[in-house]
């Protein structure tokens, strides 16, 4: 993409992407800005660009940043829109719905925390909350030194 000026920065590209989805109404005032992980996933861009492109968007004026919390669509002080459950329950709700199917077979490993990260845009310490979810629910077990695996479907449990 060129401009009169050179090359257009590909933060500044991904942040126009963000911007149609925020005007065309798919990103509401309140509503959580996709997380740097996200994006990074989504656009096969670095880390920095991903913060590079919430620091447009605030420059834009169409977010804010809410330090600890994430980067949310409109001014500051507008109400912000929280999922009706928490983030790590709606992943494990997910990993769970793949083990029923047989996306995630019994006796193989459970994706790593990293993985994760990457595939659901999630934080690092959500990613290990999921887990322990996981192992505390028996929809996952631990194998020393190899990792997290589904279980046996006679282990899974009943409710």
């Amino acid at each position: 993409m060129l401009d009169r000026d050179g090359p257009v920065p590909l933060y500044v590209q991904v942040a126009d992407v963000v911007q149609e989805r925020i005007t065309g109404g798919r990103l509401r005032t309140g509503d959580a800005v996709p997380s740097e992980a996200t994006l990074e996933a989504e656009f096969g861009i670095a880390k920095t660009t991903a913060r590079n492109v919430a620091r447009e968007l605030r420059r834009r004026g169409l977010v804010h940043t809410v330090p600890g919390e994430g980067t949310f669509v409109g001014p500051p002080g507008v109400p912000r829109r929280k999922p009706t459950r928490a983030l790590h329950v709606l992943v494990r709700d997910d990993l769970v719905a793949r083990i029923r199917r047989g996306e995630l077979r019994p006796n193989r490993a459970l994706p790593a925390e990293t993985t994760l990260m990457r595939q659901y845009g999630i934080a690092k310490s959500t990613a290990r909350r999921v887990l322990a979810l996981l192992l505390e629910q028996r929809w996952a077990v631990t194998v020393p030194h190899r990792g997290t695996y589904v279980p046996d479907p006679s282990d899974w449990p009943t409710t």
